[in-house]
């Protein structure tokens, strides 16, 4: 049976939408990692300060979710993907015009973060386009549209190279404000669709009281935070563990969210199949021990390069199944503010990571003990999920 076989007319055209909205913000909001190097250089960072301004975007990108998710159960998908697009030029445009001041990047890379809450409005809006045993699939697919950090990795390094700072950040501003006209003259909410009345705060009280929101919480922590972590820090990583030059790094950074994205609906996809936990626990177990190989910095070709793909994959299929779990836990007119809680979870999942590998850097002159930090946790959240929802209803 086709995915769209029993979903409303329209949903394919509104799942494409949303998945290139998502897609083209999400590059936006990975503006600063893939040119570290430069700012590092020019304004003389040490590794600390570099991994700050990294994570900062991660910062309102998380935590903006919450209210992101809500407004998306009042207003609707199509106004909130618009207002997400036109909301991020204004950050874009500030982050390249403080290419010279350390200060100005952080405050403008904090705003920058806005344009990481188009997540949290694309979930329930794609959700409520297909049925239950579809939803998998269908957040799976939008999901994939966290591959514009793979396009920021590889395009935003040869754009400044080729355009200069301020005219790729410009390029960028024109190309959300174009996305932002589209979403609203071809978007469109799902016909059963309805606004909720509900008060903001009242309903966000209701969903934090949920445990099934932190519970989804912790678990897309590691496998969305870990992702994040790796797409804004690893051009860092590569350049100070391995010399590789910045458009080296973001070639292979690209790489790495490349095979993230194509295991995300895969995840999606399989969950529908064999169920979510399943998928889940194959990616936080498979995390756990790349991790342990990444930390004793194997060469880079064959042994790193390989780890680092299985990575993202194992991340990748986690950060599907974590929402197809959603959907099959939460009743649909709430999944908006679960949505954006969980999405803020994920979002500070990658916020401190790069803190903490620059931390470790700086003080160890490597990466070991960040990684082996990262592979306890994923062992921990694995064996955490396995107990708590080994009764959770496998599709038949």
């Amino acid at each position: 049976m086709g995915a769209n076989a029993t979903a409303p007319r329209g949903a394919g055209r509104n799942l494409a939408l949303a998945t290139a909205a998502f897609a083209l913000t999400f590059w936006a909001w990975n503006l600063i990692g893939p040119l570290s190097k430069t700012y590092s250089e020019d304004l003389g960072l040490d590794p600390t300060q570099t991994s700050l301004l990294v994570a900062f975007p991660v910062l309102v990108g998380a935590l903006g979710r919450i209210p992101a998710g809500v407004l998306t159960d009042r207003f609707g998908g199509r106004v909130m993907l618009t207002v997400a697009c036109f909301v991020s030029t204004v950050p874009v445009l500030l982050v390249g015009l403080s290419g010279g001041s350390y200060a100005a990047l952080l405050v403008s890379g904090f705003l920058l973060g806005l344009a990481g809450t188009s997540f949290a409005v694309g979930v329930p809006f794609v959700n409520a386009w297909y049925p239950p045993a579809r939803r998998g699939f269908a957040t799976g697919v939008f999901g994939a549209g966290m591959g514009g950090t793979a396009l920021s990795a590889f395009l935003t390094p040869r754009l400044v190279d080729g355009m200069g700072l301020l005219p790729t950040h410009l390029l960028m501003c024109a190309a959300l404000a174009v996305m932002g006209l589209v979403c609203w003259t071809f978007a469109r909410n799902a016909p059963q669709w309805s606004p909720s009345t509900e008060p903001a705060l009242p309903r966000l009280k209701g969903v934090m009281r949920l445990k099934v929101t932190w519970q989804m919480s912790l678990l897309y922590a590691v496998a969305f935070g870990g992702f994040v972590a790796f797409s804004t820090y690893l051009p860092t990583m590569l350049v100070t563990a391995y010399d590789l030059a910045q458009t080296d790094a973001g070639l292979r950074t690209a790489g790495f969210s490349l095979a993230a994205v194509v295991a995300r609906p895969a995840g999606g996809i399989l969950s529908d199949r064999v169920g979510p936990l399943k998928v889940c626990l194959t990616s936080f177990f498979g995390a756990a021990i790349m991790a342990v190989l990444l930390a004793f910095e194997p060469p880079l070709e064959v042994p790193a390069g390989t780890e680092f793909v299985l990575m993202a994959l194992f991340l990748g299929l986690g950060t599907g199944g974590v929402f197809a779990l959603v959907a099959e836990l939460v009743e649909p007119a709430r999944v908006g503010g679960v949505t954006g809680v969980v999405g803020a979870a994920g979002g500070l999942g990658g916020y401190f990571p790069p803190l903490i590998m620059g931390a470790v850097y700086q003080a160890r002159g490597d990466y070991s003990v960040g990684l082996l930090l990262l592979a306890l946790t994923a062992l921990l959240v694995g064996l955490f999920t396995l107990k708590a929802f080994r009764r959770t209803p496998q599709p038949r």
